[in-house]
């Protein structure tokens, strides 16, 4: 059973879209759920998915009456770049576009569909729907992540992250030049109140610190910088939305305001460059790091003309 009080954030949305996106379904699927008598408002059995809510409102959505979920299998045919493999950890540089788990609209072709082909047995390592997969990039965002390949890891790196003891790092192409050279966004995150799909700084969101240092700038054909960031908590598109919330988005991320038309870019120019964790096995150090991939390069190269 999944239960929710309506937040500010959520009010105004119709109930078929926040149902589906509290039980991770279609709209379709969320629909069906509610015309089958699967969803409450404060305890009356909701007809139609159209109605609007209001804040504080508790709505019921009977999980018994959820459509069966099928667990994600193996697929050879989605490219996996593994950089380091052993029995209990798995650690991937993951290439743009690709989705990190399956989910409503992403059913098949996901990173974890291609691990699950090499390594089949990750399949009973954690949530079975998204197995062995302890944090997540964007699908715009390439790089380092890792991916337990046994219970005890898993365990052990999410231990780890909650802790703040993985130490991720990450270089994005940034518009406009920065006024501090260094410092920390300190900025709490939560679901936009417009756009389910989008979060945004929030009074009532979750804590989220990015540490940032510019390493270059850009002048031509706009004024941009080149930016390390340094995750001190992990939320969803916390990079992303920190630099926009400073007035510097992502350069060619459409959904928070990084879009320039004098310097196409087909996605954020966000690269996770570095992860280091303590080996779940024998607390060993464990540091990788991946080079910048070859569009971000591209991209440099066009802005470094007029340095």
């Amino acid at each position: 059973m999944i239960e929710e009080e309506i937040p500010s954030a959520l009010a105004g949305d119709r109930l078929d879209r926040v149902v589906a996106l509290l039980a991770d379904l279609s709209r379709a699927q969320s629909a069906a759920l509610i015309a089958g008598g699967g969803v409450t408002i404060d305890g009356v059995t909701a007809s139609v998915g159209k109605v609007k809510l209001e804040e504080g409102q508790t709505i019921t959505i009977d999980t018994g009456l959820l459509p069966e979920k099928e667990r994600p299998r193996g697929d050879a045919s989605v490219q996996v770049h593994v950089v380091h493999a052993d029995d209990d950890v798995i650690v991937i540089d993951k290439q743009q576009g690709l989705v990190v788990h399956p989910g409503a609209g992403n059913p098949t072709g996901t990173l974890v569909n291609g691990l699950l082909a090499v390594y089949p047995e990750i399949a009973l390592v954690g949530d079975p729907f998204r197995p062995g997969i302890v944090h997540r990039l964007d699908a715009g965002t390439t790089g380092l992540m890792v991916v337990a390949r046994s219970t005890g890891a898993h365990e052990s790196l999410v231990d780890q992250l909650s802790q703040r003891l993985v130490h991720r790092e990450y270089v994005a192409v940034a518009v406009g030049a920065f006024d501090a050279k260094s410092g920390v966004i300190d900025a709490a995150l939560g679901r936009d109140a417009r756009e389910l799909t989008k979060m945004a700084i929030r009074v009532d969101g979750k804590v989220a610190r990015t540490r940032y240092a510019v390493l270059r700038e850009f002048h031509t054909p706009i004024v941009a910088s080149l930016v390390r960031c340094e995750l001190e908590t992990g939320r969803t598109h916390q990079i992303r939305v920190h630099l926009a919330a400073v007035g510097h988005p992502v350069l060619g991320d459409a959904t928070y305001g990084g879009v320039r038309s004098t310097v196409p870019f087909a996605r954020p120019a966000l690269h996770a460059v570095r992860l280091t964790f303590a080996h779940p096995t024998n607390g060993t150090e464990m540091s990788f790091e991946a080079a910048l991939p070859a569009d971000i390069e591209g991209l440099i190269s066009r802005l470094s003309a007029g340095d």
